[in-house]
């Protein structure tokens, strides 16, 4: 099996193509080389030259021996275009031969014509006027007005500004802010109604507060709008006081069995006193029972009164005295086993 060595200009690195016999024809071998880098004929041809001799292969029926290393360039369909034309100029009246352009007696084109020229080398302008307008085209995509925001440069013809209500300019170049008499006012800008169903309107004078334009080309207001205008805005007249609005709503009564016969509020935790029966809190029962200045306890002394009993005969003589001697803590046994703790007052 025979090969060839081929590479790319561009590449560092042979590749092979393999073929029977002793060598190979120019057209074969450009056929297998775009098959095996998949090019298509249409977009390109191929330029082969030998990598030893620098010899170039053009007749498409040249053979090229085997074992052999040839170096391949894509070039244009129909083989590589000439460099450039040359020109033959007469020094003596400075006449160009060969040139294609003609003499052109028309007067020279102006910069800002030269800016809008695709063309400047057939242009009839000086080479310094050329550069000139050379330099302003590259230039021109980079504009400010390309990127800036909204508001630069001459508004579309449909654009009316909202302060005059004239075209051609934006509201920020408007010429009524350079009006010093701020008695002058610019004219108002018509409403038009636009969702609002015709059932919904009231027909207005164009002049009325609140008139907006409808499709059929007439004014009309809102009948929620007109019934507001009528009345108008209601106006608090000066130093009245203002109605101090009720921070909370009124609470539910609470029960009676839920309060507390000392400070009549929600009872908090909730103790039953075993001589009378009754409930109080239990901050309230503590400091009553040390701080309270009736003789007894809340419902103790009614108790006693409802049973005929004395003191003597109630509490035993077990009492401990506490720091104050007006003040007896007694401890009595009850017939089911339980014991009383009371605090009363001495008599």
């Amino acid at each position: 099996m025979s090969c060839v060595h081929y590479k790319f200009y561009s590449k560092l690195d042979y590749n092979t193509v393999t073929f029977d016999g002793l060598h190979i024809t120019l057209s074969e071998l450009k056929k297998q080389i775009m098959t095996r880098e998949r090019l298509k004929a249409t977009d390109c041809d191929l330029q082969i030259t030998n990598a030893q001799t620098r010899e170039e292969y053009t007749d498409e029926k040249a053979h090229i021996p085997k074992h052999s290393s040839v170096i391949v360039r894509r070039i244009p369909i129909g083989g590589v275009k000439p460099a450039g034309r040359t020109f033959i100029v007469d020094r003596s009246d400075s006449a160009v031969v060969g040139s294609s352009r003609p003499t052109d007696s028309s007067p020279s084109m102006s910069l800002a014509q030269l800016a809008k020229t695709p063309n400047l080398v057939d242009a009839n302008a000086s080479e310094e006027d050329k550069i000139k307008a050379m330099i302003s085209q590259s230039i021109h995509d980079y504009d400010p007005i390309h990127y800036s925001k909204r508001g630069v440069g001459p508004p579309p013809a449909h654009y009316t500004c909202y302060r005059c209500g004239k075209a051609g300019h934006y509201i920020r170049q408007c010429p009524m802010l350079m009006i010093q008499d701020k008695s002058e006012e610019a004219p108002k800008q018509v409403r038009i109604s636009k969702g609002i169903p015709q059932s919904f309107m009231v027909k207005a004078e164009p002049g009325t507060k609140g008139a907006m334009l409808t499709s059929t080309g007439e004014y009309a207001i809102p009948a929620i709008d007109a019934e507001a205008y009528a009345q108008g805005k209601k106006e608090r007249p000066p130093f009245v006081p203002q109605d101090q609005p009720s921070s909370e709503d009124d609470a539910d009564p609470i029960p009676d069995e839920l309060l507390c016969p000392i400070c009549n509020d929600l009872m908090v935790d909730a103790v039953v006193i075993p001589c009378c029966g009754n409930s109080y809190c239990d901050d309230c029962e503590f400091f009553g029972l040390i701080t309270t200045q009736d003789k007894l306890f809340p419902g103790l002394n009614a108790f006693i009164n409802i049973l005929g009993v004395t003191k003597d005969s109630y509490w035993d003589q077990s009492n401990v005295n506490t720091n104050n001697p007006e003040i007896n803590i007694g401890v009595k046994d009850t017939r089911d086993g339980k014991i009383s703790f009371f605090v009363v007052r001495e008599k």
